[in-house]
């Protein structure tokens, strides 16, 4: 949405952000395309470079549609990745200065298996029944012990 909008004038920038959420208030990915195709062809008129832009990127923003719906909300929030960030930069701060760039790793690395841990464990952020139904292995579970 916001590079999308970053090719609309400013003026007009409310109402190409209303044209571009009934794109995502469809109920399907059939519907979603061909409401896409509309409001691509209706900014076309006006805004040339944001036509091209939505042309090359509709299957990369709607990509999520090919999940079940109850994930949809979970793969379109960017507030996992930016609480991992948030984490990283609270600890890279409380170190100041690192050494190397492999001190640099280590302590991203270790941070990303502790949040692996806690995701698996704790914090289920999708649901096993839901999972199983987008993987090929049906043999979905919790292993006894988080490694």
């Amino acid at each position: 949405m916001r590079d999308a909008l970053a090719h609309a004038p400013a003026k007009q920038r409310t109402a190409v952000a209303a044209m571009l959420k009934t794109i995502f208030a469809q109920e399907t990915k059939a519907e979603a395309e061909a409401q896409w195709e509309v409001v691509a062809d209706a900014l076309r008129e006006k805004q040339e470079k944001l036509g091209v832009f939505m042309d090359a990127s509709r299957d990369d923003v709607l990509a999520y549609m090919d999940f079940p719906r109850e994930h949809w909300t979970q793969i379109a929030s960017t507030n996992p990745i930016e609480r991992v960030n948030r984490e990283i930069k609270r600890r890279a701060d409380v170190i100041g200065i690192f050494p190397n760039d492999e001190a640099i790793v280590r302590l991203v690395g270790a941070l990303m298996l502790e949040t692996n841990d806690e995701w698996t464990v704790a914090r289920r952020y999708m649901s096993l029944e839901s999972l199983a139904r987008v993987t090929d292995n049906a043999d979905v579970r919790l292993p006894t012990v988080a490694t």
